[in-house]
């Protein structure tokens, strides 16, 4: 396989291997790969849940409008 780096992201590998606490850039793309994969799967979950939560909540009596422009006066 075949991969192309940024340089920021050569830096930060080198900076990764500079610390010690990896042996070569594969060591650092494998972490890097794993903790993606949790991450991304938190997300999910998290999403998930709320998504979850929202159809428990029953039917709100808001309108749309409401809601909308409830949201833009946060704003400001």
């Amino acid at each position: 396989m075949n991969i192309s780096f940024t340089d920021k992201q050569k830096e930060y590998i080198s900076s990764q291997l500079k610390s010690g606490d990896y042996q070569n850039a594969s060591e650092v793309v494998r972490d890097a790969l794993r903790l993606h994969e949790i991450y991304r799967h938190k997300v999910i979950e998290d999403l998930r849940a709320e998504i979850e939560k929202g159809f428990n909540s029953g039917i709100s009596p808001r309108k749309v409008d409401d809601i909308i422009n409830d949201n833009i006066e946060a704003l400001n």
